[in-house]
């Protein structure tokens, strides 16, 4: 996608989680990121423009419309492949020749408006629920919210900060522990974010699912899916949606693992966008104090929020 920034004019090429400028076909510019806050909730400069985020609530909805709905590092790119091969039948050789995150593409990103784009527009999204479309709350398409551990989502959100060039380099763990629980990264804070999404669910067409239920059981997810998108589809369709969605497999697919995306955005070297896809990596970060410390935060944060997770992959493996 091609459009032009709203201040300096310059064109800009859109690509998954960032942006890279093209002034008359010259070298790509690097654009200066950092966190900008905006009603309370962290964006990037560069890649969001508050006033475009703004104007999502006035997007015109229409009763096919999906949206994905996570915190970053919840699973966005698993759910994308998964509704990428729901949408296919199962078919991988249908989702070969684009991008997961340009058939499924954010609707936070300059630019990303596209009303002339053809139904089912699935669509995903980080944001926070005060910025969510107004149809969406009479109704109007339907909503998956994936949600994850958030002793996981930290661990995994440092190492992805660590090689992603919109991100900060955080300095140590440590730090970006404190970073994390004071909410100063883009999605802030992961309390507020689940908290406002759950307690609306009943205003939406909502599934709500998690991360853990992906990997304790990926086939009765996507049989959730289907039935609460409406797909016909057969069991040995929802077989192959399964195997192709299976982190063994997405890991060596060019169009699910974001490995094609520009190293001026990801620094592939550093690390990878698949990193374990497993539960309870935190323990191998988490110091007993900080755990301590997160148990108190979640209990107080949590407790009038119905909701529980598997903290630790031995707790599904009995």
């Amino acid at each position: 996608m091609v459009n032009k920034h709203p201040t300096t004019g310059k064109r800009q090429v859109f690509f998954p989680q960032s942006i890279e400028y093209t002034v008359d076909g010259n070298e790509p510019e690097t654009p200066e990121y950092k966190l900008i806050p905006h009603r309370d909730f962290y964006l990037i400069s560069g890649i969001h423009c508050p006033e475009e985020v703004d104007e999502i609530q006035n997007w015109e909805i229409r009763d096919s419309d999906v949206f994905i709905v996570t915190y970053p590092k919840s699973g966005t790119i698993w759910m994308q492949q998964i509704m990428s091969l729901i949408e296919a039948k199962g078919d991988v050789t249908a989702t070969m020749n684009q991008l997961n995150s340009d058939r499924i593409p954010w609707i936070e990103l300059i630019g990303s408006k596209d009303d002339s784009a053809p139904s089912p527009r699935i669509r995903v999204t980080h944001l926070h629920h005060k910025f969510t479309p107004l149809g969406l709350k009479q109704k109007k398409g339907k909503v998956i919210y994936l949600a994850r551990n958030p002793k996981d989502v930290l661990v995994s959100y440092f190492h992805f900060h660590k090689y992603a060039a919109m991100l900060e380099t955080p300095e140590d763990f440590n730090s970006f522990f404190e970073t994390f629980m004071e909410g100063k990264v883009f999605g802030s804070c992961w309390f507020d974010h689940i908290k406002a999404w759950y307690s609306q669910r009943d205003s939406m067409n909502f599934l709500y699912i998690t991360y853990e239920d992906l990997i304790q059981d990926l086939r009765s997810v996507v049989d959730q899916i289907c039935v609460f998108l409406e797909r016909d589809l057969t069991a040995q369709q929802k077989a192959d949606v399964v195997e192709h969605s299976t982190f063994r497999n997405m890991r060596r697919n060019p169009s699910a693992n974001y490995q094609n995306v520009s190293t001026s955005l990801l620094d592939h070297s550093k690390g990878t966008f698949m990193r374990k896809g497993t539960i309870g990596d935190w323990k191998n970060y988490f110091t007993v104090a900080q755990n301590e410390r997160f148990d108190r935060v979640f209990k107080e944060k949590m407790r009038d929020f119905p909701l529980t997770f598997v903290w630790d992959i031995s707790d599904i493996m009995k």
